[in-house]
């Protein structure tokens, strides 16, 4: 499976961005597609998640501002990130995980700064 990123880029504060994750290859029809984020020094966080069918999980940091969703038929995965804070910035990675195999992004980096 790979994962093409696309979408990253500087934004100021309270700005919106749109990051978008293809999938191609051998698909599962069972599987969950995430977000990382991944700042220099600390360890790579979910951010957020989403299954095959839909089901949603939000990193408590990104509630209410950030929305994951999928396009089942194009193997895309999207992450709506709305009203941005400087700690948002990072590299922003997308995963597939299906059966017990987890394929990783090239990342995307974010940066939120005015």
């Amino acid at each position: 499976v790979q994962l093409q990123a696309s979408g990253g880029g500087l934004v100021q504060p309270g700005g919106s961005l749109r990051l978008s994750c293809a999938a191609s290859g051998s698909i599962f029809s069972i599987n969950v597609m995430s977000w990382y984020q991944h700042v220099p020094g600390k360890q790579r966080e979910l951010v957020a998640a989403i299954s095959n069918s839909g089901s949603t999980t939000y990193t408590d940091s990104v509630k209410g501002r950030f929305t994951i969703s999928r396009d089942n038929a194009k193997n895309t995965v999207y992450l709506q990130m709305n009203s941005l804070k400087p700690e948002d910035t990072g590299v922003y990675y997308c995963s597939y995980a299906a059966r017990t195999s987890v394929y990783w992004g090239q990342g995307t980096q974010v940066t939120v700064s005015s």
